[in-house]
């Protein structure tokens, strides 16, 4: 009977952690570049003396979901989306090279380039810094021009590049801040044959329905563990009841 609570007792532990990376997903439905995480569930025998006679449950996240998302047009001039399999490169907090899919744009007070949570958008020398301008283009290869502040309309300076890479998809993973880096930490050369979306914002490729319903799945499997532990515990109480008898 022990064998039956401790499968039952890992099965319902890894039911509610599967649950976490749906609820995850689900709640960046509507997060502009997000990439859904996949999970799965397997058997793991318990090693140790004798012959592995007994297994647990282990609910694992084998990789994320790097298909793309849907576009969305906004118009505004520091909104990019990434075509095909282009990535933006960006500074993480670490001072470390990830790379994102969030092109909502912003710049801060000191003039550098970043994405909408923050991070540093790289170009050819590092993060990107924009002098004063009155109007900032952002083309298909990433390069940005800007009118300097007096100028006349039809003067335009280069200042930079945004760094786009076109990683191999089977060794990038996803960290905890939810950028995404290359197996290794290996920093990626710029691909100059990848491309931008102007005006637009790539949605998050979350399918709402899909994640709902896995939810519901795991939410009866737990039902059932929970009501396997309580079996187990009733045929325990009816053995010691027969002991005591005997």
């Amino acid at each position: 009977m022990d064998k039956s609570l401790f499968i039952a007792m890992s099965g319902a532990s890894q039911n509610m952690l599967a649950q976490r990376a749906h609820a995850n997903n689900l709640a960046n439905v509507t997060t502009t570049g997000f990439r859904r995480d996949f999970e799965q569930a397997r058997s793991m025998p318990v090693f140790g003396d004798g012959l592995a006679t007994r297994a647990y449950a282990m609910t694992e996240r084998p990789g994320t979901d790097l298909s793309s998302g849907t576009l969305i047009e906004t118009g505004r001039e520091l909104d990019v989306a990434a075509e095909g399999n282009a990535w933006i490169a960006v500074q993480a907090p670490d001072g470390s090279e990830a790379y994102t899919r969030a092109g909502s744009l912003n710049i801060d007070a000191f003039g550098i380039l970043r994405t909408n949570t923050g991070m540093p958008v790289l170009g050819n020398g590092g993060p990107i810094a924009i002098p004063p301008a009155d109007k900032i283009e952002i083309g298909v290869d990433g390069t940005i021009s800007f009118r300097a502040l007096g100028e006349a309309p039809n003067v335009l300076a280069e200042v930079d590049r945004i760094k786009l890479v076109n990683p191999d998809p089977t060794q990038m993973r996803k960290g905890e801040d939810g950028l995404m880096r290359v197996q290794g930490q290996a920093e990626q050369p710029a691909d100059g044959a990848m491309r931008l979306v102007t005006g637009f914002l790539e949605g998050s490729n979350v399918n709402a329905v899909e994640e709902m319903t896995s939810m519901l799945s795991l939410a009866r499997q737990f039902e059932l563990q929970v009501k396997m532990m309580r079996t187990v515990e009733e045929n325990a109480q009816a053995t010691d009841r027969i002991l005591q008898v005997s």
